[in-house]
């Protein structure tokens, strides 16, 4: 079974923002693989599926970007998922709008909802997908992070949930190894 969270926050205010990719990813699988996200349980709006004989779990806390780990530790200690087989989709200021990266394991970087995660489960061994937001060049983080995409950058943003969309999908059916060498860049 494989978990795959994607971090944002709820509400429609923070629809299409910076901050909600990982919300927008975890929409497109829903939409690619016919799964309903509409069950709330363990602080998470998540759905069931099956891939390729795989069953998955599309995940989208609900309690704020910063208590992320809170949700995710009740749904792997509930599962009793292995940790290589949670796959985190997040928004990363320290890479290029648009730039998709997937890492097998690491730190949280600057990224409060994974320092939660990586604090509520005492490990960060588990994998994840970076989505590129930029940074912003003055101003205020947060402003920036929750805000939306200049139109400029939409249609790039589209396309690069769409290639974690499919990156995911390619870890849970090929492993994490080929993911990276098919969507890192």
């Amino acid at each position: 079974m494989f978990v795959i969270v994607g971090l944002g926050n709820p509400g429609k205010k923070f629809d299409e923002t910076r901050h909600n990719v990982g919300f927008e990813t975890i929409d497109l699988l829903a939409q690619r693989n016919n799964i309903k996200v509409n069950k709330l349980k363990h602080k998470a709006l998540y759905g069931e599926g099956f891939w390729g004989g795989e069953k998955v779990l599309l995940v989208k806390p609900q309690t704020f970007m910063n208590l992320s780990g809170e949700s995710v530790r009740d749904i792997m200690t509930f599962y009793k998922v292995e940790m290589e087989n949670l796959i985190v989709i997040y928004d990363d200021i320290d890479i290029d709008v648009g730039t998709l990266r997937i890492r097998q394991k690491g730190s949280a970087g600057s990224h409060n909802g994974m320092r939660s995660i990586i604090y509520q489960l005492q490990s960060d061994l588990f994998p994840r997908i970076r989505i590129g937001v930029g940074r912003p060049e003055f101003g205020d983080l947060a402003n920036y992070v929750l805000g939306r995409f200049p139109k400029e950058e939409v249609a790039t943003m589209q396309e690069v949930v769409e290639r974690a969309a499919k990156a995911t999908e390619s870890i849970v059916k090929d492993g994490v190894d080929k993911a990276m060498n098919l969507y890192n860049g």
